[in-house]
């Protein structure tokens, strides 16, 4: 109910025209009318964007269960939100068929690391494919402070010990890119990994190794990896002549597959295990979907990067 209108004393009545009076009750009734609290009526609300994760996709059977864990923990941290899957190769569902499911607006979140041919490449080109959606793609995983929370998490579940020592080190191990930005991104993760770890050395490697800068052509020379890319093996005999006989290999990998297998397998100690459903990765994935919620809404740049996920 309203709030009775206050009674206007006879005196104020008195010098008021029939034209005055009417607009005084008006300012009255408005001034009521602002404080009343109406029940049982709420105005529809645009859905949030339907959040898109975009997985590799592996033959390997554990990959899909995988994760499918690390969208559950998503969910259980924004609920409500629409979160899909889709992937670009190997399991169902596919991409494409994701988005030819969905309508309205869509982010697509990279479950990779790096700044590759299909987070730059594959993605944008299938959301051209799906011209009913309103949709953009977020940045990938990496690199970013919650991913090396991530991988320092896995390290200490294998045993990697906690306290920094001159004798220890670790191979970061990612699927490897032609392009250069994303071997950029993995050398980033890497220096983030090290500082998480009070300072061991941490050296980037690939599953299937980068061009050398040697080999890059001319024109690219600005946009070349800082240093050599590497195999597993190749760092892992890189640390050993530097005098570190405690080498762990720490994997970017969402979900077991065959290039996780194959680094974990040139581990000559400890190998952590795929990133999964790790609550670091899970809180990762929602601050790339709000950084490009934000990017979409216009907000200045450092309001972008320092977009965080209330858990």
């Amino acid at each position: 109910m309203t709030a009775p209108i206050p009674h206007l004393p006879s005196a104020s009545l008195a010098p008021l025209g029939t034209g005055d009076l009417a607009a005084e009750i008006t300012a009255q009734l408005s001034t009521q009318l602002c404080r009343v609290r109406l029940h049982g009526f709420h105005h529809p609300e645009k859905p949030a964007p339907t959040l898109v994760a975009v997985a590799h996709g592996s033959r390997d059977p554990r990959a899909l269960p995988t994760v499918r864990a690390l969208l559950d923990r998503v969910r259980a941290l924004r609920p409500g939100l629409a979160v899909r899957l889709g992937h670009i190769e190997l399991n169902q569902p596919l991409l494409a068929d994701t988005l030819a499911g969905l309508r309205g607006e869509a982010v697509l979140v990279p479950l990779l690391f790096g700044r590759g041919h299909h987070v730059t490449h594959d993605l944008p080109a299938a959301l051209a494919a799906a011209p009913h959606l309103t949709g953009r793609v977020a940045a990938p995983l990496g690199p970013h402070t919650l991913l090396a929370e991530a991988l320092h998490g896995r390290l200490l579940e294998a045993g990697f010990p906690g306290v920094p020592s001159p004798r220890t080190a670790v191979v970061l191990a990612a699927a490897g890119s032609r392009a250069p930005r994303s071997a950029q991104d993995t050398e980033r993760t890497a220096q983030l990994l090290s500082a998480r770890l009070g300072g061991i050395p941490v050296l980037p490697a690939y599953a299937s190794a980068l061009p050398s800068p040697a080999t890059t052509p001319a024109r690219d020379a600005s946009r070349r990896p800082s240093q050599t890319a590497l195999t597993v093996a190749d760092a892992v005999r890189t640390l050993t002549a530097r005098g570190h006989d405690r080498i762990a290999v720490a994997g970017c990998f969402t979900a077991p597959g065959r290039f996780a297998t194959q680094c974990a397998a040139a581990a000559p100690g400890t190998a952590a295990e795929p990133l999964g459903d790790h609550p670091a990765l899970a809180r990762l994935v929602l601050h790339r979907y709000d950084q490009a919620l934000l990017a979409r809404n216009g907000s200045d740049p450092e309001r972008v990067r320092a977009a965080t996920v209330a858990v």
